[in-house]
């Protein structure tokens, strides 16, 4: 996290949420305003890990980069794109889902985890015990705040 600090690295996904697997990666989403200088800087200080990659494309109309590496702890997953924290999806994900725990109780995030071991993941395992239609990932940012 130090090595990203410039780009307000945040962790975000299941392992916050206490929600994850043995096999859950580690999720960080940074605030980058220039895909390329970003983009450098992740292969500088991660290139060498196992099972490097790193790609760019397009996500919510905005220039978004993707790495992912290995270490002897973790898989572990960094989306850089330049919007800010606060307002990036798996960060608004990351808070409904933490209001959604906290309201519903511990039966609920047993349940999350159940569907999660069953091959879902976190947003369509939410949907379904939440009986929301259409797009798990859409749906969970648009529920109002409880």
């Amino acid at each position: 996290m130090e090595s990203l600090r410039e780009f307000q690295p945040t962790l975000v996904g299941t392992i916050p949420l206490e929600i994850d697997l043995p096999e859950s990666d580690l999720d960080i989403i940074c605030f980058c305003r220039n895909q390329k200088v970003f983009f450098n800087k992740v292969i500088n200080l991660y290139g060498n890990e196992p099972a490097f990659t790193i790609y760019s494309k397009e996500f919510q109309y905005l220039p978004s980069t993707i790495a992912t590496f290995s270490t002897s702890d973790f898989t572990i997953e960094i989306f850089g794109q330049n919007r800010p924290i606060l307002q990036q999806s798996a960060y608004l994900h990351l808070i409904n889902e933490f209001q959604i725990l906290k309201n519903k109780g511990k039966d609920f995030k047993n349940a999350v985890k159940k569907l999660k071991k069953e091959g879902y993941k976190t947003e369509p395992a939410f949907a379904k015990l939440l009986g929301l239609d259409g797009n798990p990932y859409q749906a969970l940012l648009t529920l109002p705040s409880e």
